[in-house]
């Protein structure tokens, strides 16, 4: 009986050898190209990458951080960087560490409201933050700028998907997380801690002046209460009143710029010598054993807001009258060109140290002073020079301070003249 079943064609037989052939080659190409992407990998993992281009995220994150507006602060480039060398160093530390999915779990919902064990480099990075006045957004800016950076550079030499890139992804995500929040809880700490400190010291310098004026009307309502009695009676109430002014004048001020944002000004012609005489008169009010000597130069009249100004000189003389020495007076000039005012107020005094001069515009930031060096009527509640800072810079001037032994402490403040028609000059 003859074999019913066809011979194969011919055509059925070259395509069973060609599937073979080109199963055979996809094989070979794979032992070839696997090595290839092993090594690639090796070279382009995120955490060998943020090593190896340490310097180049670090500039970028200087740069970021340069661009945010903090006032009246001059950042040096190693504040900067601050601590974001270590904080990436501690984030590529956490990436290698090998964890199970459990472990990873774990690690994400624990610690999430405090910090624990020793000082990291995220949480010192946020308390130096709050100290140099970034704002808590600005903070948190930083930190989505460093993920945005090193992902980008990281991703412009990835060009293959795959499980360990999503990882790496994840892992970098999860350690700059908790980087981020270990620095706004420490910042958020320290600001609790200095408004904390600021309540007891307004708490305390109040008290003062109100227990003054609180005897000075007991003995007013005594039989006994003569007129030379009255009359020192009333001048020790009208000291402790300028000083209670000062403080509630500052507050109403911060509290203006913190909701506000800005300063607002009304500016019209005024006479810069006639407003430092005002902020003499202010100061010496509230410091009559203070010496102050005023001198003017040149061009005094110009477009300002006086009563602001006023406020700017007298809580300058103030400061000074707080922190001088007994022998020596404080002074204040003030100089006028066609286009700029300068306004000079100087004291001998203990030297302010270069790290303070850094901050001292900042506000609730106090200068350590002796109780032996601290003025009787001392308004110490830090906020006189940050008014002074927002007054000149709503102005659109300048405020700065040096301070040496030799030369004394001197706080300057450069103000715009506008230019005024020839009617306004007399011509």
């Amino acid at each position: 009986m003859g074999n019913n079943s066809a011979p194969p064609s011919v055509s059925a037989r070259a395509l069973a050898t060609s599937c073979t052939r080109a199963m055979r080659h996809a094989s070979r190409q794979r032992r070839t190209l696997a090595p290839l992407l092993s090594t690639h990998w090796s070279i382009v993992k995120l955490s060998r990458f943020i090593t190896d281009h340490l310097e180049q995220i670090l500039k970028e994150w200087e740069l970021f951080a340069s661009s945010l507006p903090i006032p009246g602060a001059d950042i040096s480039k190693a504040e900067l960087r601050d601590h974001a060398k270590q904080m990436l160093e501690t984030i590529v530390r956490d990436m290698d560490v090998i964890e199970n999915a459990a472990q990873r779990k774990k690690k994400s919902i624990t610690g999430v409201s405090e910090i624990t064990g020793k000082e990291t480099a995220a949480a010192t990075h946020g308390f130096l933050r709050q100290q140099i006045g970034f704002t808590l957004p600005q903070l948190t800016a930083e930190f989505r700028a460093m993920r945005a950076s090193v992902l980008r550079l990281w991703m412009a030499q990835v060009s293959v998907a795959s499980k360990t890139a999503t990882e790496d992804i994840l892992r970098f995500n999860e350690a700059i997380d908790k980087a981020l929040q270990e620095s706004a809880i420490r910042y958020s700490q320290q600001s609790d801690r200095t408004r904390n400190t600021f309540l007891a010291i307004l708490s305390h310098d109040l008290r003062s002046p109100l227990s003054t004026m609180t005897m000075a009307g007991a003995l007013l309502s005594r039989p006994s209460a003569n007129s030379s009695s009255t009359v020192e009676i009333g001048a020790r109430v009208a000291r402790s009143a300028a000083t209670m002014t000062t403080m509630v004048n500052d507050l109403l001020e911060f509290a203006r710029t913190q909701l506000g944002g800005h300063m607002p000004i009304s500016s019209s012609l005024g006479d810069l010598g006639e407003i430092c005489k005002t902020a003499v008169e202010d100061a010496s009010a509230a410091h009559p054993k203070c010496k102050f000597e005023l001198s003017t130069k040149g061009e005094m009249i110009g477009d300002f807001d006086a009563p602001r100004l006023a406020q700017l000189f007298s809580n300058l003389l103030n400061n000074a009258a707080q922190y001088r020495t007994d022998d020596q007076p404080v002074t204040i000039t003030a100089c006028g060109d066609d286009d700029t005012a300068v306004v000079q107020v100087k004291n001998f005094g203990r030297q302010i140290p270069e790290a303070s001069l850094k901050t001292i515009f900042d506000p609730l930031v106090q200068l350590a002073v002796s109780d032996e060096h601290k003025a009787p009527n001392a308004t110490s509640i830090g906020l006189g020079l940050f008014i002074a800072r927002e007054i000149a810079c709503a102005h659109g001037g300048t405020i700065g301070a040096e301070s040496s032994l030799e030369r004394g402490t001197v706080f300057t403040v450069r103000l715009p003249r506008v230019s005024l028609n020839e009617g306004a000059n007399g011509g």
